[in-house]
């Protein structure tokens, strides 16, 4: 999928978070005494250059499954949104694949008693979230088609291998080793093995290594391996896939009745960027980035985290929560136990630890893939080393 989605529309998984937040990849490896498929002989540099450009992904219909192992503590169970933290932090999700071309495709990520749709029809785009049974409608300026296009396809959600690989190309340069695999066998389909490795040792990452469709150029599989790790802590792969054009009314929607419809309208060239980091240093919204390449950081208001454990919770609760009250998330079972979303966030820092240097100090939380350092009111996270994010603070952008 040639899709991106925008810093507005998923501010909760900031700067390279979305690269290095997901799964466990033993249940689809090819068995080692299963031989690799015949394809032609490519260099790292032909398999690079063959990878497909957007505009020559074929309509193809098909399933994602997204896995996530980060060594974090068990987080409770709540029904949350597929794009919230919590959600994108844990577990295996499934993603429904339907794609006629950049500007016409659909996102569907079926849940417990839930799902979250991504529906682009050709002018617009819609997300919805039938947890806290909000749209979100992003409506591009009114540009040249083709950049029309291509703002559409920036605002989708990162779900697919194209998505997650589109990320990782863009860190290829002089800060990154390219190599090549032994070939393998993903949704049934041959592919060239890819695998990139950042020089610099205060990446987090041993290698990311992408399984590229033989006949079409198309990431079928992106895997994110820790340092010294033998699995993958990210790992987003297509389990089924057909070369095959989606019926059309897949693009066709219109948000349910009594649903919350929040309306986007960037102007020229604004889709796809954050608000607040426009230039200089972080904006008054307070997000903003530091560094480059593999050892980007990102940060966000510190006060926004509890919010982004499960934004959708968060704007269903929004003008009706008493004053200092946590909203309540349900649980995926039903069984109407609450799980706050400060429940959540206590959870994920069951690990951390206090921090201080020359730079002040604060609260670190490390796992084998991504850090996070809370000081100050904001958050700074990467998959990088502490130090790296201890340079950020004060200095994001």
């Amino acid at each position: 999928m040639p899709v991106k989605m925008s810093r507005r529309a998923r501010w909760a998984v900031p700067g390279t978070a979305v690269a290095v937040t997901a799964g466990v990849v033993a249940a689809l490896q090819i068995p080692a005494a299963q031989a690799s498929p015949d394809l032609p002989n490519k260099t790292p540099a032909q398999l690079l250059a063959s990878l497909t450009s957007d505009s020559k992904v074929p309509p193809m219909t098909g399933t994602v499954v997204e896995t996530t192992s980060l060594g974090l503590p068990q987080l409770p169970q709540a029904a949350t949104s597929a794009t919230s933290i919590t959600s994108l932090l844990t577990g295996s999700h499934t993603v429904k694949v339907y794609y006629q071309d950049s500007s016409h495709f659909r996102l569907a990520v079926p849940q417990v008693a839930s799902e979250t749709d991504v529906i682009a029809d050709g002018t617009k785009l819609w997300l919805w979230q039938s947890t806290s049974d909000s749209v979100t409608e992003f409506i591009p300026a009114a540009d040249a088609a083709k950049q029309r296009e291509q703002k559409i396809a920036a605002a989708a959600p990162v779900l697919t291998p194209q998505q997650a690989a589109d990320q990782v190309l863009a860190k290829v340069g002089k800060t990154t080793l390219v190599s090549v695999q032994a070939n393998v066998m993903v949704a049934n389909d041959p592919a060239y093995q890819l695998v990139l490795a950042p020089k610099d040792q205060r990446s987090l990452i041993g290698k990311v290594v992408i399984a590229v469709d033989g006949k079409y150029g198309i990431p079928l599989r992106v895997q994110v391996f820790a340092k010294g790790a033998k699995s993958a802590a990210f790992q987003v792969s297509y389990t089924d896939l057909q070369f095959v054009a989606p019926d059309p009314s897949n693009f066709a929607f219109t948000p349910p009745h009594g649903a919350k419809v929040d309306v986007v309208k960037p102007g020229p060239g604004e889709l796809g960027t954050m608000p607040g980091t426009a230039g200089g240093k972080t904006g008054t919204s307070g997000f903003g980035t530091y560094g480059t390449s593999w050892l980007t950081v990102a940060s966000f208001p510190q006060s926004d985290l509890t919010k982004a454990l499960d934004p959708a919770a968060a704007a269903q609760a929004a003008g009706t929560s008493a004053p200092g009250k946590q909203p309540d998330i349900y649980s995926a079972n039903g069984n109407g136990v609450g799980v706050s979303s400060q429940e959540l966030l206590n959870a994920l820092l069951g690990t951390a630890k206090p921090v201080s240097g020359s730079w002040g100090s604060g609260t670190l939380v490390t796992t084998s893939l991504v850090s996070m350092l809370m000081t100050g009111g904001q958050v700074y996270v990467g998959a990088v080393t502490p130090d790296v994010l201890y340079a950020a603070v004060g200095h994001t952008k």
